[in-house]
């Protein structure tokens, strides 16, 4: 007997990484010892405070039985105190707080439970991909597939710092809006947001009425010395939208799923409306556990830790590409570095002849969208001297002057 998948199915965005980690498993199985800098996933273990942690309540029976369906009140109390303490933003835990199993869900989810068929949702796509969008992680095109939503892009450009020109979007497609994705520290530019952008954007989105969605997935990371700003340090980001934190970056925690969003009230929720019916919360000793990375003593000191290793492989990398020639856009936050291509090349050409000829796996920029093409993005996620061997297997195929 044969079943028909869904035709909604079909209007999903392909999954540009699988193509990428395929052709990166080729050259393995063929005995290269290829140096992966294509991936975004935190390759060192999670705190060992929380690993200890969540031990412990994984054994506590009390745990083993069904969340509550919005989560634990005191997983909700302690993220409105970390955003406290952290960006002197306050929230109400019960009404402008939502649980969730990983941002992606939660990403995902908005355009069901906030926008009807047909709208149209305005993502920050500087044109760097139809496949995965600016800022960068692909599920937020997925979204609008499911929900059967209409969606336009707004260009990202270094002459703008990789944030939106909001004066160049047009007044229709503004007025058209609901909702504006935005993702900083930025995939894949590692580009990060200035209060004076936020303020600007408050400002624009209430006269549009446009609600902000903060993807702020990689809000820990920050370098020389400067944290990332949250949209909702802002004054007035509240009153127009909300901001997803996920524990995978903050904490090396990208299996366990965990994460929660918070802001207004009116879209807050609705995450948890959809989820009532979608999910029975998370199981309930990841949320103790949660809890505890948020605030135990250890907390800054692993967060620190885990910032200082990023950076140095950041000043590893690009001063090593430097040296040959190779000009970055210095990025900020994240664990990435966005590299132009050279001339001659397209960034599907380029990384090919990286992977082929140097055992270099990159990330194609236009598998980021039309803007990304020129570029490729950097994973800052191996150590220090093989970041550097990657560059001098680079250098070897003189392609910089």
């Amino acid at each position: 007997m044969n079943f028909e998948q869904s035709k909604l199915l079909d209007t999903l965005p392909k999954q540009f990484f699988a193509n990428l980690v395929a052709k990166v498993n080729k050259k393995v199985s063929e005995g290269v010892d290829v140096i992966n800098l294509g991936q975004g996933n935190p390759d060192k273990p999670t705190p060992d405070y929380i690993v200890k942690s969540t031990q412990k309540w994984v054994a506590d029976p009390q745990t083993h039985k069904y969340s509550l369906f919005r989560g634990l009140p005191a997983f909700k109390e302690a993220a409105a105190k970390f955003y406290h303490e952290k960006y002197g933003a306050s929230f109400d835990p019960e009404k402008e707080v939502a649980i969730l199993g990983g941002s992606k869900i939660g990403l995902v989810e908005l355009p069901w439970a906030l926008m009807n068929p047909g709208d149209t949702l305005l993502l920050p796509d500087p044109g760097y991909t139809l496949l995965l969008p600016d800022p960068g992680y692909p599920d937020y095109l997925s979204g609008a597939a499911l929900g059967k939503v209409k969606f336009a892009t707004v260009p990202l450009l270094a002459e703008n710092n990789f944030l939106p020109d909001l004066d160049a979007i047009p007044d229709e497609v503004a007025q058209r809006a609901k909702f504006f994705y935005l993702n900083y520290p930025n995939n894949p530019t590692g580009a990060v947001a200035t209060p004076a952008f936020y303020q600007k954007l408050v400002a624009w989105a209430k006269k549009y009425h446009v609600g902000i969605i903060s993807d702020f997935a990689y809000g820990a990371i920050g370098f020389d010395g400067q944290a990332p700003v949250s949209f909702m340090e802002t004054p007035g980001a509240k009153d127009v939208g909300i901001e997803f934190y996920t524990f995978s970056k903050t904490f090396n925690m990208a299996g366990w799923r965990i994460a929660f969003a918070v802001g207004n009230e009116d879209i807050i929720e609705a995450l948890n409306l959809i989820q009532d019916h979608l999910f029975v919360s998370l199981f309930p000793a990841l949320q103790k556990a949660a809890i505890d990375a948020l605030t135990l003593p250890a907390r800054d000191a692993a967060i620190a830790k885990i910032v200082a290793r990023y950076e140095e492989r950041r000043n590893a990398f690009i001063n090593a590409a430097e040296k040959i020639g190779w000009h970055a856009f210095v990025p900020q936050g994240t664990f990435y570095a966005w590299m132009p291509v050279p001339t001659g090349y397209t960034s599907e050409s380029f990384a090919d002849l990286l992977l082929d000829k140097a055992g270099v796996a990159v990330a194609p920029g236009n598998g980021f969208g039309t803007h990304g093409e020129g570029y490729v993005r950097i994973g800052l996620l191996i150590e220090p001297e093989r970041l550097v061997e990657a560059v001098e297997r680079i250098a070897k195929l003189n392609l910089f002057n």
